[in-house]
């Protein structure tokens, strides 16, 4: 039979003390007050030798640079490293920047947010405590939606507006299931875990907010009492979001991301009681990196982005785009942002290093995936890779080796062909083979005869 399984937790607060450029859009925006608080989440395992954790940030992603400034706050935590922990991100876009890569980076927020997150992950490694474990799922459908939609001229687009005539159908599913972790301690609920697949993209604006899972979290720790980690972890969802086209309702508001946090906090707390326990698990760690070329960019791509460089030599650059930017200059000043893009990416030397982390305790699953990859690759993992396991598939996690790009969209390969905002090498510079490399990757790790556990001893 194995060992007791222990855990520990803690949260620090990450919001910023100083107005900050946030990431998330095009236009440069500083924020001007707070809306709500930004936090970083720590949740610690351990069952004899083996260790692991997932760190999560109220952040629009785990970039290179934050990834690797938290690791050195952690490197004395012998029990710890990038190969048995999940470092993740909500993707909410309004909070600050953390890559280098993009307008208004702040190292002194990306040191301020990595030492909060060591904090949280010493005090929870100070706490541990024995529990049990439950799982279960529940689904909830009314706020997701597949933005890729096919239009009645055969192309498909992204986003392309509410109660438009021309739409003919989505272009892919969702995936309403949210899959739920909790740990008791004495028969009390302490951590609930949900995997939600959405975006954290609902309040729009220039003010500091952790977005729908900030009200999730609120909303579930006063549903089940104080003393409660509440983690949601953003699922596969680079083609979903909260946008209904059959509306002419806005659904860019602070009240938005408060009905969507509340609602999903509402079908999850119904869930709660029908836990199931899972007796005794054994608590293991996978893990392994992929190595992913650039985007291919072909001679004809990189001529033409050369040239419309050339020609908009003297349109500003993407980081003079803000609010009083004239209407007549903002198309250009994007033209020229992704012709350069594909200049950059086309002199990348470097590959992207993927981290890929699974945290398996007994028949429940934890895998990582980075960046924003499409709803279908976390379903191939779902029903095929781990069809065995109650598994939840983390986005935007554990960086990507990479600080000349900020982030990355990973669609499937046959969208590559299709059109679409996030096709684009701008929003794509991992190669077009990525969500396949993955996904290979994710089955021969769980092939492999002697699978790899990877656990510190204390």
């Amino acid at each position: 039979m194995p060992e007791q399984l222990y855990f520990g937790t803690a949260a620090k607060n990450i919001t910023p003390q100083t107005p900050l450029p946030l990431a998330g859009y095009f236009r440069f925006r500083v924020a001007k007050e707070i809306l709500d608080e930004l936090e970083v989440r720590a949740l610690l395992f351990r069952q004899g030798e083996v260790w692991s954790a997932i760190v999560q940030f109220d952040l629009l992603t785990v970039s290179t640079e934050l990834a690797e400034a938290f690791y050195r706050e952690i490197a004395d935590i012998a029990e710890l490293s990038p190969e048995n922990m999940i470092v993740t991100a909500t993707h909410t876009h309004t909070a600050p920047v953390v890559s280098s890569a993009r307008p208004g980076f702040n190292p002194d927020y990306l040191a301020f947010a990595s030492r909060q997150a060591a904090l949280a992950v010493r005090e929870a490694r100070n706490s541990m405590i024995p529990g049990e474990m439950a799982r279960g799922k529940t689904r909830e459908s009314r706020f997701a939606f597949n933005r890729r939609y096919w239009m009645k001229n055969g192309s498909v687009m992204t986003n392309p507006g509410k109660l438009n005539p021309d739409i003919d159908r989505p272009e892919g599913e969702i995936d309403a299931e949210i899959p739920l972790l909790g740990i008791r301690q004495n028969g009390r609920l302490k951590v609930l875990i949900a995997n939600i697949v959405n975006h954290a993209d609902t309040v729009g604006g220039s003010c500091v907010s952790a977005d729908w899972p900030g009200f999730f979290c609120r909303a579930v720790k006063a549903g089940l009492g104080s003393g409660v980690m509440v983690l949601p972890l953003i699922g596969a969802s680079g083609n979903i979001n909260h946008w209904d086209v059959g509306t002419a309702e806005s659904q860019t508001s602070y009240a938005d991301a408060e009905r969507i946090g509340r609602g999903y906090a509402e079908t999850v707390l119904k869930a709660v009681p029908e836990l199931a326990a899972a007796l005794a698990p054994a608590l293991a760690v996978k893990q392994t990196e992929v190595i992913i070329p650039p985007r291919e960019i072909s001679a004809a791509e990189l001529q033409m982005a050369e040239y419309t460089l050339e020609k908009l030599k003297n349109v500003p650059d993407i980081a003079q785009y803000n609010v009083s930017t004239p209407e007549e200059l903002v198309g250009q000043i994007v033209e020229k942002y992704y012709a350069q893009a594909i200049v950059n990416i086309a002199g990348m030397k470097e590959p992207f290093i993927i981290n890929l982390v699974g945290i398996f305790l007994g028949d429940v699953c934890i895998s990582s995936l980075p960046c924003e990859p499409f709803v279908e690759i976390g379903l191939e993992l779902k029903n095929k890779i781990f069809r065995e396991y109650n598994v939840m598939v983390v986005s935007h996690s554990n960086s990507i080796g990479h600080k000349q790009s900020g982030g990355a969209y990973i669609p499937n390969s046959f969208n590559y062909e299709r059109g679409g905002y996030e096709i684009v090498p701008r929003s794509s510079p991992l190669s077009v083979k990525t969500a396949d490399l993955l996904i290979d990757a994710w089955k021969r790790l769980m092939e492999e005869s002697g699978k790899q556990e990877t656990g510190k001893l204390l």
